[in-house]
């Protein structure tokens, strides 16, 4: 190699370091321009004054250590074995040296230039304020659920709290007070009646309460209840029955007369008054459906009974009378009168007036049947029926004897003179008079008279056999 040898020519020498490319190829670092580019002197490495320098700073100082001033050897620092350039480059940078590390950048909303602008947008204002995320339906829907849970216990607990005091209100029971429940109440009307006598706090409370536990019907009559009381207390109350009432008996026996009656009830029931009790039975306010129109006594239609008389209707005239000609009806139809006038050919009416003289006549029960068919017979024929108890009726007086004067007397009771019926019944007649009427026992029978002491009869249809009887009672002295 000669000095005057050209860098970079085809027949110089290379430096390894160099890389070992030809002519045309000058690494640029060491500022070779190639084969046609005149370098100078400065491109000659020799001729560069730090050639050979352990770096190529363009001063000592850039290497921060003045060791590495020495001229730079291809042997290691530590006078190793010199450099083989055909020994494989190591991988990596020397041990000491830690590998770059390359970190990925954590996402940035804010990154994005749309937000970015936003942000920069808020943050001119000293004042704002991120708002916080809406809530989604999921949490909408909890809260919801929550709130009517809470609105739905709540409601029950105020509902439940009322209804225990309508169903037992506070405080003690109060006064006892006496209330009446009327024949065919419901229950409904007595829970009306509760609440308005101030017994129970809420009438229809007490009315679910009561059918709740299938309480009643409850019996007609008066119950002693305290005030302010619960609905349990009240209902074995009513369970029980009411209170029991005082009576007074009064007893109607058959055959009596309308003005026999009248002084026995008052009699026997002080707080009548007389004129009422005429008008209630002799002024048409009290009617039988068997009595025809015109026709205002109730004479023979009062039923004879023993009748029961409570406080309330010891001073009610009409009350009993009612009573008295509801329990005839009764029997009439019982008796089957409804259907009299088919069967014999007399209405309801007459019947019960042809009951009322078997009433007067017949004094043993056997004789009832005889004496009914006396009666029809002899109106059949056409014959006054000659009773003389339509004779006492028409004088108006009871006695043993009959005067020549009282069967005399013109009255259309008075069956000797007049055919026929007489216009009302002249006594109140009894179940058997009233079966006896409707149904007469079969004979030919057109008189009879009293042949024994016991009140036996004797009956025949011979007019002279008649008369021989009428002289051999009398001779008896049975009448």
């Amino acid at each position: 190699m000669t000095d005057d040898t050209r860098p970079g020519s085809d027949d110089s020498p290379i430096d390894p370091m160099l890389g070992g490319q030809g002519a045309d190829s000058i690494d640029p670092m060491l500022g070779g321009q190639g084969a046609d580019d005149d370098m100078g002197e400065p491109g000659d490495l020799r001729s560069d004054p730090h050639w050979g320098d352990a770096a190529h700073p363009d001063s000592e100082a850039d290497w921060g250590d003045s060791d590495h001033a020495e001229p730079w050897d291809l042997h290691d620092a530590e006078g190793g074995e010199p450099w083989d350039p055909a020994a494989p480059m190591p991988e990596g940078p020397p041990a000491e040296q830690a590998p770059e590390q390359f970190e990925i950048p954590a996402y940035d909303p804010m990154g994005d230039p749309r937000l970015a602008q936003e942000d920069q947008i808020l943050r001119r204002n000293e004042d704002w304020v991120r708002l916080p995320r809406p809530w989604g339906p999921l949490r909408r829907l909890g809260l919801v659920l929550a709130a009517l849970v809470v609105l739905l216990g709540g409601t029950a607990w105020f509902v439940n709290d009322w209804v225990q005091r309508q169903l037992d209100p506070p405080g003690d029971p109060g006064e006892i007070v006496t209330i009446e429940i009327p024949d065919g109440a419901s229950t409904n009307d007595i829970a009306r009646i509760l609440s308005n006598e101030g017994v129970v706090p809420n009438a229809t409370v007490a009315r679910y309460y009561f059918r709740y536990k299938n309480a009643g019907p409850f019996l007609a009559g008066e119950y002693a209840v305290a005030r302010n009381s619960a609905v349990w207390d009240v209902r074995e109350v009513l369970e029980a029955g009411p209170i029991p009432r005082t009576f007074e008996t009064i007893t109607i026996p058959e055959g009596l007369w309308l003005t026999q009656i009248t002084p026995r009830l008052l009699d026997q029931l002080p707080a009548f008054d007389a004129v009422e009790l005429d008008q209630a039975l002799e002024g048409g306010l009290v009617r039988s459906r068997f009595q025809p129109a015109g026709i205002t006594t109730l004479e023979g239609l009062l039923f004879p009974d023993t009748y029961a008389i409570d406080d309330e209707s010891d001073a009610n005239e009409i009350d009993l009378v009612r009573r008295m000609v509801q329990q005839m009806d009764t029997v009439l139809t019982d008796v089957g009168y409804d259907s009299a006038e088919a069967v014999t050919g007399y209405t309801p009416y007459e019947l019960i007036i042809i009951a009322s003289l078997i009433e007067e006549e017949a004094f043993v029960p056997e004789d009832r049947a005889k004496i009914s068919r006396v009666i029809h017979n002899r109106l059949e024929a056409g014959m006054t029926l000659g009773i003389d108890a339509t004779v006492l009726y028409a004088i108006g007086e009871q006695k043993e004897e009959l005067t020549v004067t009282d069967l005399a007397i013109d009255s259309p009771y008075n069956t000797r003179l007049y055919p026929g019926l007489p216009p009302t019944p002249i006594a109140a007649p009894g179940r058997a008079a009233l079966e006896a009427a409707l149904a007469p026992e079969p004979g030919p029978w057109l008189y009879y008279v009293l042949a024994d002491e016991d009140g036996s009869h004797f009956f025949t249809d011979d007019f002279d056999e008649f008369n021989r009887q009428v002289a051999e009672s009398r001779a008896a002295g049975i009448f």
